[in-house]
């Protein structure tokens, strides 16, 4: 996240409030993790068509985690890994606006740090997510220890949208 950018931004509309009642009429709020990756940008333009389609809110959450690596591997730049990071909630935070303006959608787009798992549980139970969409896991090793997908869906509180 940018030095001074809030960790929090609303675009578009505002959604009526409503009492919270989870599963009844379709999808009040949508909740989006993305993380730059390809799966990623394609949950993400999942969920916003699904929330333009059920007049529902987005919520797009994008974790940054401080990787144990950059202390490992000499001559890693911290600076450097937190100024990608830095580029790439902007570039997020950008789209999620134009989204927003494009479509007509009600987005709140949240820069959180930590564990993409805790941070998107939390996150879905603070905004009362009726889902939680993610994009499938790329990397090898996540076919044996689980993929952050796998553990969403193992939790059960929400439906979970693994977009490929």
């Amino acid at each position: 996240m940018s030095v001074g950018a809030p960790d929090r931004e609303e675009y578009g509309p505002r959604t009526r409030p409503l009492p919270f009642e989870r599963g009844t009429d379709g999808p009040r709020v949508i909740m989006v993790g993305v993380d730059g990756t390809r799966t990623s940008e394609r949950a993400g333009s999942y969920a916003a068509g699904l929330a333009r389609r059920q007049g529902a809110a987005l919520v797009v959450l994008f974790v940054s985690s401080a990787s144990g690596l950059t202390a490992l591997v000499p001559g890693m730049d911290a600076g450097a890994v937190q100024r990608t990071h830095d580029e790439l909630a902007d570039e997020l935070r950008r789209e999620c606006r134009r989204g927003a303006e494009e479509l007509g959608l009600s987005v709140t787009f949240l820069c959180r740090r930590g564990d993409a798992y805790g941070e998107l549980c939390a996150a879905a139970d603070e905004f009362q997510a009726d889902m939680v969409v993610v994009g499938a896991s790329e990397q090898a090793g996540h076919r044996l220890v689980g993929s952050v997908a796998t553990r969403l869906v193992r939790t059960g509180r929400w439906p979970v949208v693994v977009v490929p």
